[in-house]
């Protein structure tokens, strides 16, 4: 188990390496310069010349990348060209409201969509099973922004029950801080919800037909315990893995509900830096979320010797 830990912990560098490379030059070889947005429209060229001079981009992008690299093996990822601060204090700031809204998007879907699921595969082929069906097949269809706009529409200016946008941290009061998620939250676990329940009522309907389950009923136990203790807990393995990459796409999911809402973090960051072309704070971004990527990967493979002891590393 150590062993394979440090494996993968180590496997970890030159998956980063290879994200720090690929963002660096695509941001360098796409179209924009972040010395003309900064200097403004009426700007000539000798001003947008000493701006890039002042970042340091006049420099060859080989040179730029290797000091890029010095610094951030030291820790510092660089400073926003636009927001003129230190990245990491940047990313500091903007990181507890996603983190918020990621963690309350995740419990709404695992909650929801692993009893719909397992109720689904218990009744399949029934009024239950098909309407889940049906609004999986919704959840995957409808965009985030689309259903996003529905909902402030109607909970928000129709009935009023529910902020429109903004974020409240959790510092100021519990009450506030989930009046302001909610909405975002739900918006943004339909997808999941709908992924999770489909992979779940799949993995259960698979074991209701073994031949265990077939003898617990024959024991006499009831049918919630079938269910639970024998059913859902033999299924655990690939519901996990489904949760782990609905965990993982979170990080897509953010950007767009974060604009929406108007959630200042690190989703709504990302659209910023790139609209701005702010290097530093797209790359640093960037490695934040694929480091958040695999070790989310890895807490599931760890998962696995939790929920089926059969597996081993």
């Amino acid at each position: 188990m150590y062993a394979f830990l440090a494996r993968r912990l180590l496997a970890t560098i030159p998956v980063l390496a290879i994200v720090a490379v690929l963002v660096f030059l695509m941001l360098r070889l796409t179209p924009g310069d972040p010395a003309a947005i900064l200097a403004g429209d009426a700007a000539n060229t000798e001003q947008i010349a000493q701006i890039r001079a002042g970042l340091g981009l006049d420099r060859p992008v080989p040179v730029q990348f290797m000091i890029w690299l010095g610094n951030m093996l030291s820790g510092d990822l660089g400073e926003s060209f636009y927001y003129k601060m230190k990245v990491t204090a940047l990313i500091g700031q903007r990181i507890e409201p996603t983190l918020s809204l990621a963690a309350l998007t995740i419990a709404i879907a695992v909650l929801t969509a692993v009893p719909l699921g397992v109720l689904a595969a218990w009744r399949f082929g029934g009024w239950f099973d098909r309407a889940l069906m049906g609004f999986a097949v919704m959840g995957f269809s409808v965009p985030v922004f689309v259903l996003a706009y529905i909902l402030i529409w109607i909970v928000s200016l129709k009935l009023g029950w529910l902020p429109v946008q903004g974020y409240r941290r959790i510092a100021d009061g519990f009450g506030p801080w989930l009046q302001h998620l909610i909405l975002p939250s739900i918006t943004l676990s339909v997808i999941y919800i709908a992924l999770i329940a489909r992979v779940t009522r799949a993995s259960v309907l698979e074991t209701l037909g073994e031949d265990y389950i077939r003898t617990a009923r024959a024991k006499g136990l009831r049918e919630a315990r079938v269910l639970v203790r024998h059913a859902l807990a033999n299924a655990a393995v690939p519901i996990a893995t489904i949760i782990g990459i609905g965990i993982a796409l979170l990080i897509g999911g953010v950007v767009v509900t974060e604009s929406v809402y108007a959630i200042p973090g690190l989703g709504r960051l990302t659209v910023d830096a790139v609209l701005a072309r702010d290097f530093p704070t797209i790359q640093g971004v960037i490695l934040l979320f694929s480091l958040f990527y695999v070790l989310i990967n890895l807490l599931v493979d760890l998962s696995y010797v939790i929920l089926d002891p059969r597996i081993r590393y």
